[in-house]
């Protein structure tokens, strides 16, 4: 395993003998799900069940980190929360997890197994929709309130802004022409950021999913379920809002009331964390880019992003900061 290649190793066999090595035994049939980050596939087992797998990026996060996360998927589900927990490997079985681990290792690879969860894709024009889903995120927020992560880090400016920017620099990421608008447009828009955070004071930290967005929720008759909860992390209870927002800004305000409206059922929301939405869109850009470029030894990033580092992406980059700075400078969405 090296940097440049990190899942080199990760065979059909390899996966197969991981699998077997907790009591799954796969018939040979995969299927690659949509993931960059690790590597996750639907596997057909030989008594006819089917179950996802997911191996780990290594060196990413620590164990400590992983099983924080599965711990608290496992708390949400036992209050009955619609979210994907990890099996207990070695019996199969998404119950409490007080009897086995969630996490394996094999030949140097970790991952964890999960049971299908079918759905489509929500429809987040939908009031109704939005209200379920703001009711469940809810329940989880009530539930991430509780305690903070103590392995996980939080979502901060310093971590997705700063260091990003700094990354992004160092490795000669932006061509040199437009070095100088990137760095004084990226320069801008940080100090905006902050400036809102200032603004804001202290707010409630608590554990979030993290990647709340339409394609982590899967929708069934019955109503939604919460997938991936991979960037699991501290931060404000908006961070789970805004990235079910979209299209213009009166659209914005009514699909923010439709979520409030089953959100605040079970939770009080903090009607300051609204000022955050553009700064926690802006951070989310800028790191986009430095994940990207972080992960651009690994074959698949050059495959999936071709046109990442081109003059056309870089120009977009700045132009779409610029549209950030511009819209940090408007008063917040309200519902």
């Amino acid at each position: 395993m090296t940097p440049s290649a990190p899942y080199a190793r990760l065979t059909p066999d390899l996966m197969l003998d991981a699998l077997e090595s907790v009591g799954l035994r796969g018939d040979g049939r995969f299927l690659a799900l949509n993931s960059y980050e690790n590597r996750v596939y639907q596997v057909f087992l030989e008594d006819g069940a089917v179950v996802v797998a997911k191996f780990y990026r290594p060196d990413r996060w620590s164990d400590a980190q992983i099983l924080e996360e599965h711990a608290f998927a496992h708390e949400l589900a036992a209050r009955e929360v619609p979210v994907v927990a990890p099996l207990v490997l070695g019996t199969a079985s998404a119950a409490s997890a007080a009897g086995g681990s969630t996490l394996a290792e094999f030949d140097g690879y970790r991952f964890a197994v999960y049971a299908r969860q079918g759905g489509r894709a929500p429809e987040l024009d939908d009031p109704h929709t939005l209200e379920r889903i703001g009711s469940f995120l809810g329940r989880i927020h009530a539930v991430g309130a509780i305690a903070p992560f103590a392995h996980r880090p939080d979502l901060d400016v310093a971590d997705f802004g700063d260091a990003s920017r700094a990354w992004l620099l160092e490795h000669d990421c932006v061509p040199v022409d437009l070095l100088p608008a990137w760095t004084g447009i990226v320069d801008q828009a940080l100090a905006a950021v902050r400036a809102a955070f200032d603004r804001v004071g202290a707010v409630g930290r608590i554990r979030l999913h993290g990647d709340c967005h339409g394609g982590n929720v899967l929708w069934t008759d019955g109503g939604p379920h919460f997938v991936d909860l991979d960037d699991a992390r501290n931060g404000p209870a908006v961070q789970d809002l805004w990235m079910l927002l979209s299209g213009e800004r009166d659209a914005m305000t009514r699909q923010l009331s439709d979520v409030l409206a089953g959100y605040e059922v079970f939770v009080d929301f903090d009607r300051r964390e609204l000022q955050l939405i553009e700064p926690l869109r802006t951070l989310r850009l800028i790191h986009y880019s430095a994940w990207i470029a972080r992960r651009w030894h690994d074959p698949a990033f050059p495959a999936a992003f071709p046109w990442f580092g081109t003059q056309h992406y870089w120009q977009d980059r700045v132009l779409e900061l610029r549209e950030q700075v511009a819209a940090m400078q408007e008063p917040p969405i309200h519902a």
